[in-house]
């Protein structure tokens, strides 16, 4: 992988190894695989996959958390939302080390998807690192950051915006208006990094490189942009940051990926 997270033949390399899980987090990653093994068995379960922080090697133990993709053979039930919610529930409580455990349930079907392919199947060709089961990389094509791949992975900032907004109308807790600043801020820097990631020609997923590179092209945003990456690390309860991420920078940052990249095509 070069300084712009490509292989060398320019496609986008994959972010995660199981070789780079820093050391206090192998047991959580230990304790997840046989959770998910003793939980889902063959007929069920394709494949599981780690994302986020834990397998790109840069977890903080007390902030980060543990995130997982599991790949059924089937549409997720009722009955695999509540397995997987007793899973988050199970590795939260036992190990400090990391704050929160967020499962991903998401059908093969799906994620091998035409409608999907530059959004659920760069995302686990990418963006996941296998934990368990037969890798479906395998199955996809290699990516490069090209407008399509904007487009489809996040260009629908404009349909979220309504829903933040009404979840922050509906926040009556600091600790409410915590965990959404920081769903906010992430999706907000992740967005403003696709903006600019095909004339910038590389893939990040660190938020802080991701809004500086994002001031290069837009200068006049960056303070803004700094801002909702901090936020994405650190969530703040102050209802005058949320109310500039949701009703400023968003809507800016919507109506500008729209002109330059489309709106993403609409899921069934």
């Amino acid at each position: 992988m070069d300084e712009r997270g490509l292989d060398r033949d320019g496609t986008i390399a994959r972010e995660g190894a199981l070789d780079r899980v820093p050391a206090a987090f192998v047991p959580v990653v230990d304790a997840a695989r046989a959770h998910v093994t003793a939980t889902f068995d063959k007929t069920r379960l394709h494949s599981a996959y780690l994302y986020g922080s834990v397998p790109r090697g840069t977890a903080t133990p007390g902030v980060s958390g543990l995130d997982l993709q599991l790949a059924l053979h089937d549409e997720p039930t009722e009955a695999d939302r509540a397995d997987a919610k007793a899973i988050e529930s199970a590795l939260d409580r036992a190990f400090p080390q990391i704050d929160g455990v967020g499962i991903l349930l998401t059908s093969t079907r799906v994620l091998l998807s035409d409608v999907e392919r530059h959004d659920g199947g760069f995302f686990i060709a990418c963006l996941c690192t296998p934990l368990l089961g037969p890798d479906l990389a395998e199955a996809l094509p290699r990516f490069r950051p090209t407008a399509v791949l904007a487009r489809e992975t996040n260009g629908d900032l404009a349909r979220v915006l309504p829903r933040w907004r009404a979840r922050a109308a509906e926040a009556t807790t600091d600790a409410h208006r915590r965990a959404l600043s920081r769903l906010v801020g992430r999706r907000i820097v992740r967005t403003g990094f696709t903006l600019i990631m095909p004339r910038w020609g590389g893939r990040t997923s660190d938020l802080d490189q991701s809004a500086e590179l994002f001031g290069r092209y837009y200068p006049e945003r960056v303070e803004q942009m700094r801002v909702a990456a901090s936020i994405g690390r650190a969530p703040s309860p102050d209802p005058a940051v949320l109310g500039m991420l949701i009703n400023d920078l968003g809507p800016w940052l919507a109506a500008e990926y729209t002109a330059v990249h489309g709106e993403k095509a609409p899921r069934p």
